[in-house]
């Protein structure tokens, strides 16, 4: 594939990049991390990452997984950020290609401290989140001037695989009116729990994304005080959540729906046509 840029960068003999290969449908990849793809001599690669998108390295590039799913068999963080600096060392170019954006929950802080701590040079690629993509491909957008002027993003699981304790859950419940939540599917009810508690309405909108971008992506709307049994409902990870008043955005802007013949309304939150100028 040859990019519409003479002047994109050399990806050199001992660097590695840090490379976001965004939620899963290859077309939001940037030029750059296509760039990295095509001249990488080892790609070390996330679990979400979609095999058209490693379909770009070359033939002759070197594939190395090292994908991290609950409650599976993983590498261990440690091991994966070594495991670049010895490839590195090698003399390789190296092309770390991790789902959504690096630093996005996505530990590429960690990944890109041991390489300073390792004197390897590196370049950081970045992605579009499933936060916010993800939840794009779903018709619903993280800001809108009539429901909210801020937006919080956070992790549904600490490194220990439970309900972060360094969160303010009451401080989010009540200063953030849309909560985007990453791999929260597994705690989806202990987290409710904590948001009611702090004062969150029981029939706010909340949507599950389900494999966000990619063909089999599936949306659950429903309410932070009925969630029912996310797993009866075949409701499966990687997932996106997403709790506020823009989730009833959906009913105007679900443009995939749209594409598949779905009768869009125009004005869900009954102030006025979304579609106005700005």
């Amino acid at each position: 594939m040859k990019l519409p840029f003479d002047n994109m960068p050399t990806f050199d003999a001992g660097w590695v990049w840090l490379v976001g290969a965004g939620p899963g449908d290859p077309g939001l990849l940037t030029m750059h991390a296509v760039n990295a793809l095509q001249q990488a001599d080892v790609v070390v690669y996330d679990a979400l990452v979609n095999e058209a998108i490693l379909a770009l390295a070359p033939e002759t590039a070197q594939m190395e997984y090292a994908g991290k799913r609950g409650g599976k068999p993983s590498p261990k963080q440690r091991d994966i950020s070594l495991r670049l600096v010895d490839l590195a060392r090698e003399g390789k170019r190296v092309c770390r290609l991790k789902g959504g954006d690096p630093f996005v929950f996505g530990r590429g802080g960690e990944e890109a401290l041991t390489l300073v701590e390792n004197s390897v040079p590196f370049r950081i690629v970045p992605g579009i989140s499933a936060g916010i993509g993800g939840l794009a491909y779903a018709g619903i957008p993280v800001t809108h001037r009539d429901t909210n002027h801020n937006v919080t993003f956070l992790t549904g699981h600490d490194a220990g695989g439970v309900v972060p304790d360094a969160i303010d859950w009451e401080g989010v419940a009540k200063g953030s009116p849309v909560i985007v939540m990453y791999m929260a599917m597994k705690h989806a009810h202990a987290i409710a729990e904590k948001l009611l508690a702090a004062g969150r309405k029981p029939d706010e909108p909340i949507a599950f994304v389900c494999s966000a971008t990619t063909e089999h992506q599936r949306v659950h709307e429903t309410t932070l005080g009925n969630l029912g049994d996310l797993e009866s409902l075949g409701l499966k990870p990687p997932a996106i959540v997403v709790l506020g008043e823009v989730v009833r955005l959906r009913k105007a802007l679900d443009w995939l729906g749209a594409i598949d013949g779905r009768v869009l309304e125009t004005d869900p939150l009954g102030l006025r046509a979304v579609s106005q100028s700005a």
